[in-house]
């Protein structure tokens, strides 16, 4: 009975020590799969940010309940993403904000050494003139920053759509 004990407990430890390394080595692969896919994703130029959280200039956090994105079709932008803050010059009734659809200008993407994306681009509408910023992690979070020049500037965090 105590060899049966033995044996039991020497098998167990090898197999901890067996099914341990497997185990990390499938979550590293994860993330590089990931890493690979978000990339592959950005270059393409067609994506979706599904936005999470606001963060107006000067004011509280505002945790989003509704679905807002940012998605990248080619050379154009679809910006659904509401706006906190001051307007300094803006149509009779509000505009639009950052709501629209248009051609997008500048565009520039880059990846840092921890292959997080940088994407600068600018958009004019009928009332104001906006340049974005995205940051996307490797782990798809982002944070966009919208720079207006009649409004006061606001960021956005959220998560790409994979």
């Amino acid at each position: 009975m105590k060899r049966l004990k033995s044996m039991f407990f020497l098998v167990s430890i090898l197999l901890i020590g067996v099914v341990q390394p497997t185990m990390a080595q499938s979550k590293q692969e994860k993330k590089e799969q990931k890493q690979k896919e978000v990339k592959e994703l950005l270059e393409s130029g067609y994506y979706t940010i599904e936005v999470e959280r606001a963060l107006p200039l000067n004011g509280t956090p505002v945790n989003l309940t509704s679905s807002y994105t940012l998605e990248m079709r080619g050379d154009s932008v679809i910006s659904h993403l509401p706006y906190f803050g001051r307007a300094y010059n803006i149509p009779y009734g509000g505009g639009d904000g950052l709501r629209f659809a248009k051609s997008l200008t500048d565009k520039n993407i880059t990846f840092d050494d921890k292959g997080t994306a940088d994407i600068r681009f600018e958009v004019r509408t009928d009332e104001d003139k906006f340049t974005y910023t995205v940051k996307v992690f490797n782990d798809g979070s982002a944070t966009i920053f919208v720079q207006p020049v009649n409004r006061q500037s606001i960021t956005f965090q959220g998560n790409l759509e994979l």
